[in-house]
């Protein structure tokens, strides 16, 4: 018998058929795997979670989310409404209080494993709160959520009176030890939920029914109608048709819904079938025609423009950094960033050999002020300093002077010298078919630099970094381990400004011809 569970609804609301996949061939489902960034979501979320059950401090935990954990469940309820039980015993039960967490309920094909589950002795029913490690609330998601599960506990016979969603406080800020009554926000959303209970309840039918057919849905999945960031991981399975680069990575297609819906209506998938007739915003074209002419569109009157406005010395700057939802030090935020890390490339002139500078923090403590003050050792003050993604760079900045005043007249001249390189694509003065549409630097430089590649590293990505900057800062690992992440980190580092000195070098030469 297929059983639904919390997250299977939530999956089969985004794609029907990517989670009867996940039932049926998990073969399928799980070939790629859990991505960094999807197992570090894991992790927060749990991290969030056990933090958030410290605000019960006399909860009990459920264990487990088999038959042993239902009854166990089912017993308690009973004890903590003081009926059905010798009072001795109830109490016996219930002397660390009113509250249960991961308590689990099955019933008619459907099961789900609240967060926290509190009785509430005034109503004579149960509060329930879902725990997201969140900044804010997003009622598509969180309140189908909620809504299932409070469907599922009045289908066991549980009288839910109170419905609470328990996320994280974006305005608190860490000073001295964390404080949880601050750092999380508990919104009583019982009101929005209750509106969606029988629009759910339906849906819930449906997708035990769609999940219980034994024949695998036929025809592509519903993301055939989404931009590609928002494609589910069977895709390419359900999709075979559609190409690796398709009609789906345009350019803020997926803000273009009916553009992409007349498109797939009209079975185009391919970028060389799209009707030339067919408008499109110049961004759009501009990628569309790269691709389908074969050639580089470029204006080099507006990119020597550009270039033309930067000041020797030139600085080659990128940060690492580590998004903690869980504020680890004074004056940061839930998910505030932590730079850990930098690497600086420095041009004096066009005759003089690219100098290079770094800093990586490996202990366990704030890096903003060892890192500002190398920085500061570093960069001269003078000179244009290059990035590529300016806002990033310079919110970190900004961030670094409010939490040490004593730094911030340096950290604000560093971003009145920054330049993004990026610009010089992203307002598309240089566009080439193998950007497919992105300016992002790992796209740009095996154009323009096709001697260098990110896939010889051992770490190729930001997300990567940040998890291994927390391995070497957190862990208790072998000092030999330590020294190897280290030294990955560096090199990634240093390919980033690398990258952006030979990207700038590349559109000097071509200034030149």
């Amino acid at each position: 018998m297929i059983i639904v569970s919390k997250s299977d609804y939530i999956l089969y609301r985004e794609c029907k058929k990517n989670v009867w996949l996940k039932k049926h061939r998990p073969d399928i489902y799980n070939k790629s795997g859990l991505s960094e960034f999807e197992k570090s979501i894991i992790e927060t979320g749990n991290e969030v979670e056990l933090l958030a059950r410290k605000l019960f401090p006399a909860g009990i935990l459920i264990e487990g989310r088999g038959g042993e954990a239902q009854e166990l469940t089912q017993q308690y309820l009973v004890a903590m409404a003081g009926t059905g039980l010798p009072r001795a015993k109830a109490l016996a039960m219930t002397e660390k209080g009113l509250v249960l967490f991961q308590p689990v309920f099955v019933r008619n094909g459907f099961m789900a494993a609240v967060d926290i589950l509190e009785y509430d002795e005034k109503t004579g029913g149960y509060n329930i709160y879902e725990v997201k490690a969140t900044n804010e609330i997003k009622e598509k998601k969180h309140f189908y959520d909620l809504a299932f599960q409070v469907n599922l506990l009045r289908k066991c016979g549980v009288k839910v009176t109170g419905i609470k969603l328990l996320h994280l406080n974006p305005d608190y800020v860490r000073k001295g030890e964390l404080d949880l009554k601050n750092m999380f926000t508990i919104e009583d959303v019982t009101e929005g939920v209750e509106k969606l209970a029988d629009e759910v309840n339906a849906e819930m039918d449906a997708a035990l029914e769609y999940l219980s057919r034994e024949t695998e849905p036929a025809g592509h999945c519903c993301c055939i109608n989404k931009s590609r960031n928002n494609h589910c991981q069977t895709f390419s399975y359900s999709n075979p048709d559609v190409p690796e680069y398709s009609i789906h990575d345009i350019a803020r297609i997926g803000s273009s819904k009916k553009k992409l819906q007349q498109l797939i209506d009209a079975n185009i998938f391919k970028l060389e079938e799209i009707p030339e007739e067919m408008e499109f915003s110049e961004i759009q074209k501009n990628q569309i025609d790269a691709h389908i002419q074969d050639r580089i569109i470029m204006v080099k009157e507006l990119i020597a423009k550009e270039l033309e406005g930067l000041v020797f010395p030139l600085y080659f700057l990128d940060y690492e950094t580590c998004p903690a939802a869980v504020p680890r030090f004074d004056g940061y935020s839930p998910y505030q960033q932590i730079p850990f890390q930098y690497s600086l490339h420095k041009l004096m002139s066009l005759d003089e050999k690219l100098e290079h500078f770094d800093y990586l923090h490996i202990k366990s403590d704030d890096p903003s002020r060892a890192l500002a003050e190398k920085l500061q050792k570093d960069i001269g003050d003078k000179g244009t300093i290059i990035v590529w993604n300016k806002k990033f760079e310079c919110k970190r900045n900004e961030e670094i002077g409010e939490r040490l005043p004593e730094f911030k007249i340096f950290m604000d001249s560093v971003n009145h010298r920054i330049y993004d390189l990026m610009d010089v694509f992203s307002k598309q003065y240089y566009v080439h078919k193998h950007f497919k549409g992105s300016t992002s630097i790992k796209y740009v430089l095996p154009v323009l630099a096709p001697e260098l590649t990110y896939k010889n590293l051992n770490i190729q990505e930001g997300g990567t970094a940040s998890q291994s900057w927390d391995k070497i800062a957190l862990s208790a690992i072998p000092k030999e381990e330590k020294d190897k992440i280290a030294k990955d980190l560096l090199d990634y580092c240093e390919r980033d400004t690398f990258a952006m000195y030979a990207i700038w070098r590349e559109l000097y030469k071509i200034l030149e011809k």
